[in-house]
Order: structure tokens, then sequence, then C-alpha cells
């Protein structure tokens, strides 16, 4: 049996938490979607492995770039626990999403996990989330699901969300850089979707753009930003939906 960590987590929220749910997996491999020249169909997990997919919740989806490569591996009837990781205000059907999609190619699913990360454009919610008392409860998660596993029980849980998925909305936020950008190439070499050209460093398509924000994350200058207008009127909008703290949660049955 071998373990795989399949991960989409462009800002490091979503692979904090998946490190949090697997600290006790040994030797496991580590599949990082984030990869635009990857070629996923290399990858074929077998009936008796285990794999953890882990994506980030984008406006209450997943990201369509981490579901297309996703869907280039071969789940080979494999267990598989599906993450959403979201920053505190909703993942409505991200799971869902994310169910679907493992299925396609092959994987069971015997357990689901929602869990709570900093946002990655407006820092304030769920700021310096995971943290102890979150990895503390995903630990606990864990240990639940190997108690599962360990009973061959493959039943499939109930997974919250809905079908047809929401629409997606919203406009893209695509970072720009500012003066204090010495074109070192990092934010272009690092993008997902290679939204940054090395001959454009200091904008983005706003085509290819997701908004994941690893360019703004991984600038060592600090030189990418997102216009504020947008971002406070983002931050407006779900400052209601993000007051109260949300928690980490299991689905097994």
């Amino acid at each position: 049996m071998k373990y795989f960590r399949i991960i989409f987590s462009p800002t490091g929220g979503t692979e904090k938490a998946a490190s949090a749910l697997t600290a006790n997996w040994k030797e496991a491999e580590t599949i990082d979607l984030s990869l635009p020249d990857k070629d996923y169909s290399e990858y074929k997990i077998g009936k008796d492995d285990i794999a953890l997919i882990a994506m980030p919740s984008f406006g209450g989806l997943a990201p369509q770039t981490a579901l297309e490569r996703l869907g280039q591996i071969k789940g080979g009837s494999a267990r598989c626990i599906i993450m959403a990781v979201y920053g505190n205000r909703a993942y409505e059907d991200t799971l869902v999403q994310m169910e679907d999609a493992a299925e396609k190619c092959g994987f069971r699913i015997i357990a689901a996990v929602s869990a709570i990360a900093e946002h990655s454009i407006i820092h304030r919610y769920a700021a310096g989330r995971p943290d102890s008392s979150d990895c503390d409860v995903l630990a606990g998660f864990a240990e639940k699901i190997k108690n599962k596993i360990e009973q061959n029980d493959m039943t499939k849980p109930h997974i919250p969300g809905n079908r047809p998925y929401k629409k997606v909305g919203g406009v893209g936020l695509a970072p720009k850089a500012g003066s204090a950008c010495t074109e070192c190439g990092l934010c272009a070499s690092g993008c997902p979707t290679k939204a940054i050209s090395p001959d454009k460093i200091k904008t983005a398509d706003s085509k290819k753009c997701i908004s994941c924000m690893r360019c703004v994350s991984i600038c060592p200058n600090g030189a990418r930003k997102v216009s504020r207008l947008p971002v406070f009127a983002a931050s407006l909008a779900i400052r209601k939906a993000c007051s109260e703290p949300k928690q980490n949660e299991l689905f097994t049955d």
C-alpha cells in the first residue's frame, strides 16, 4: 500500500491543511497539480493505495485548472479522501465538484474534509489559519479516517453541495507589479497557468490568470499586488459571511 497526496496549493494554505491531515502518513508521494508542463497521465495509482486530493475553493468552486490536471491521473480504484480548503466564507459546491472529478478518474471516495485557511486575497479573514487548534482537529479527523480504512469500510459519505454546480461569478483579480519589481522572473516561473510572460513580467494575461495569488505570495520584494478598489469591494461583499470563524468538517457517513 502506498500513500499519495495530490495537491493544488498556490499560496500554501491548502498544503498546510493537507499536511496536518496526513502528518502520520509515512513516505507519501506528493503530486503537485500546480505545474503547467507536467504530464500527469504518468501517474497510475493502485487499488490498494490511499490518496488525498486537496484543493482550495475559489468563490465556492474548485479551480478548473486543478480539476483538469487531476483528470489525467488514473485512480485505479484507490481509496480517496477529498479536501476543500477555503478562506472562512463558504466552500459551496467545491467538494461535490471534486467528488465527481475524482470518481471520473477511478478513485473510491471514503471521506471528505472541509478545512479553513487564511484567505488568499483578504488576509484578515481566517488570518493565521490553519492554527494549532485546527491542526489538532485535522489530526483527529485523520485518526477517524484511519479507523475506517482499517475496518475496510468502503461506505461512500454524503458530501454537501449542489448539482448543477453554481455558476462562476465575479471578476478575476489579476495582480500587477509595481516599482519594487526587479523582474527576477520568479512569478513567471511559478505561475500555475503561465499567465505571466517572462517578456512582460509586470503584467498578467487576464484570460489565463485564475487569481490564485501565487505570484503575490512568492514575490521576494512584495511588488505584485491586486488593485485596492476591487479588493475593498470584495471585502465588503463577504464581510458578513466571514464574520464568524468557521470550523473544519469531516464527512465519513
